[in-house]
């Protein structure tokens, strides 16, 4: 097998790789908390690469973020205040805003991570960091939740992948989502990024009974990222709204009086990504 050089070789799982052709370093540093990449990819554009995982990438991040903000954003019928945590390049808060919001909180703990997007990534990040509605906040999400007494619409966890490391696992535990509970409104939701059932199948599991420990509505989706290699998976915690009930014409509704533009995300889409199959390892 012939590996082209120079090339971006991510672990998929345990023993899956995949190997990306690189055209361009565009910067390399490390930072309190990981090594940061913002790299040019054949096939897939500018990169942001976190401790040798690909994060987003110019071609298909609309993808991974629209799937992750728009089903959470849309069964919600007046999301007016939402926290991202995580979402470093800023392009959750760019989807966040494309509803009719009055206020935004992105927390991230890592600030080279902020500066090198807002410098680097802008195709990603638009115009958020000088929007009017949007305010950064540099600090362990973790921290921000115990010690906040702000209250949210909508809560979207944009993290790191709960295997990645013992840290990053401590935001997906159900006393963590106990905390995050405490921060919604009565009809509040969170919706959060969960990694791979097909690869990592037990923790994905884990996460999710703490998610059903937590919340009375929950419901879990994937879809195809293709410069992860495989099908991400979100997990939506809600208090009242279930995005199932949410009628083709309404969520059709909904997108039309919010003027949402979207390259992937529909009402098809939506009905879709909550009737396809789960991939785990048995379906195969």
């Amino acid at each position: 097998m012939s590996i082209p050089t120079p090339s971006v070789i991510q672990p998929v799982s345990k023993h899956t790789y995949m190997i990306i052709k690189l055209r361009n370093i565009i910067v390399s540093t490390r930072s309190k908390y990981q090594s940061i990449d913002i790299v040019e990819l054949e096939e897939y554009g500018k990169a942001l690469v976190l401790d040798n995982l690909v994060q987003s990438t110019e071609i298909d991040e609309h993808i991974y973020h629209e799937c992750l903000v728009h089903p959470v954003m849309i069964t919600h019928p007046n999301p007016k205040k939402v926290l991202v945590i995580g979402g470093g390049e800023g392009a959750t808060v760019r989807e966040v805003l494309k509803h009719p919001v009055e206020k935004v909180i992105m927390v991230d703990i890592d600030e080279d991570v902020v500066k090198l997007s807002k410098q680097y990534l802008k195709s990603m990040s638009e115009k958020v960091f000088t929007d009017k509605r949007v305010e950064v906040i540099i600090m362990d999400g973790k921290e921000y939740i115990e010690k906040t007494n702000e209250q949210f619409d909508i809560i979207i966890l944009d993290l790191t992948d709960p295997y990645a490391s013992e840290i990053a696992y401590e935001l997906y535990t159900e006393k963590f989502y106990g905390k995050v509970k405490e921060k919604l409104v009565s009809d509040g939701m969170i919706v959060t990024q969960a990694g791979s059932s097909f690869y990592y199948e037990e923790v994905y599991d884990k996460v999710l009974n703490s998610v059903k420990s937590t919340f009375p509505i929950i419901k879990e989706y994937n879809v195809w990222i293709p410069s992860f290699g495989y099908a991400c998976n979100f997990i939506i915690g809600s208090l009242k709204y279930d995005p199932e009930k949410l009628s083709i014409n309404e969520i059709e509704k909904r997108i039309s009086e919010r003027k949402i533009y979207t390259k992937f995300y529909s009402a098809k889409a939506h009905i879709a990504l909550f009737n396809l199959p789960i991939y785990r390892r048995g379906n195969s």
